[in-house]
């Protein structure tokens, strides 16, 4: 795993966000500012879990995100928020967690 960015709920529409319609949720580009952190405001009615809608989130990068959730409790099940991308979230210790799987994986480097 390779950290990729701190990930913060938010109701603030932010600055630059960008809108995820079919995700239903607003989010900042974490590579825009210094210390990766990523702002995201969820729509009403938004399907996910309240661990991921008020609580932060660490992600990570992983090689192979089928084999990264073997045995893990998954809350949001993979996705694609955009091209060449899927993440799922996972809930540890009480906490969401994002693990992001690139293809091709030298588009995370």
């Amino acid at each position: 795993m390779k950290y990729n960015h701190l990930g913060i709920p938010t109701s603030t529409p932010q600055e630059n966000e960008i809108h995820l319609p079919h995700l239903k949720m607003f989010v900042t580009d974490h590579q825009s500012n210094p210390y990766g952190i990523q702002w995201m405001r969820f729509e009403e009615g938004a399907p996910y879990p309240e661990l991921v809608k008020t609580i932060p989130h660490v992600a990570f990068v992983v090689e192979n995100l089928t084999e990264a959730l073997i045995g893990k409790n998954v809350i949001i099940a993979p996705n694609s928020p955009s091209k060449g991308l899927t993440v799922a979230f996972i809930e540890e210790n009480n906490a969401p967690v994002e693990l992001m799987e690139y293809d091709p994986p030298q588009a995370s480097e």
